[in-house]
């Protein structure tokens, strides 16, 4: 099953993220010193499905304090995804309405083709640290109308329990003016973590409660051979899917579809 079956799908942004090491020529300070070349290499191998390239104001960060901060964007169009970003240590693809994991998964084949090629001899160089894949989905929500509590227990089956005596004397609301919920768990296929966070924000200026689904492999855990890669982009979107139609089950997927 995938997301592609829903044609009002509550996604906001797909994310895909890698990471790799830093080297540290002066004592605490960590640096790509492939990075500015590897801007124009990365552009020259995308710049036919992403050809318009933008400067972010990060841009002009000095090196020594960059790092893992993404400077550069390549999109589809102007203000258009899916695009990519850079930055020292850091690669992303991002999408948004227009997402389909098929499409996004051979975006992503593509996007580490192009990174294993245009980074210099990436093979003793290019240390991956860190992978991510991230969703953030988003639900209309009311809440000096509605009780999101009750929300999650019935829609999400997520049952948060606060005590009712709290507001028992009628001096605080148990409508909250704001949330964060965050969990992670250990995760084996693939060997990481999953991490799961409810919020209030909003979509589109309403308001909205904001979910995000992420499996994530630091370190050691994070593979660091392409086609090893490859396999956990798989697994990892495999249980982010997994775990969202088991949390939308029931009314919110029809809602959905």
């Amino acid at each position: 099953m995938g997301r592609k079956i829903l044609k009002n799908k509550p996604l906001v942004e797909a994310i895909f993220e890698l990471r790799w090491e830093l080297q540290e020529p002066k004592s605490g300070l960590k640096i790509d010193p492939h990075y500015k070349m590897l801007i124009g290499r990365i552009y020259d191998r995308v710049k036919e499905g992403y050809p318009f390239p933008e400067q972010l104001p990060t841009a002009t960060m000095p090196d020594e304090i960059a790092g893992y901060v993404v400077q550069h964007r390549f999109r589809k169009g102007k203000n258009e995804w899916p695009l990519i970003q850079i930055g020292p240590g850091i690669i992303t693809l991002n999408d948004t309405e227009g997402y389909v994991w098929e499409d996004f998964e051979k975006r992503i084949s593509h996007l580490l083709d192009t990174l294993f090629e245009a980074y210099p001899d990436a093979e003793n160089n290019l240390r991956v640290n860190g992978l991510l894949l991230r969703y953030i989905d988003a639900i209309d929500f009311d809440y000096g109308k509605d009780d999101i509590f009750t929300f999650l227990k019935g829609k999400m089956k997520m049952n948060i329990d606060i005590r009712k005596q709290l507001f028992e004397d009628a001096r605080v609301s148990k409508l909250p003016l704001g949330f964060d919920l965050r969990f992670s768990f250990p995760s084996t296929k693939p060997k990481g973590a999953v991490h799961l966070r409810f919020t209030r924000g909003k979509r589109e200026g309403a308001n909205a409660l904001i979910w995000e689904t992420q499996v994530q492999s630091i370190g050691d855990d994070a593979p660091k051979v392409k086609s090893e890669i490859a396999i956990w982009v798989k697994e990892a979107h495999e249980l982010t899917d997994d775990w969202f139609f088991k949390m939308i089950e029931g009314e919110l997927i029809r809602r959905f579809e």
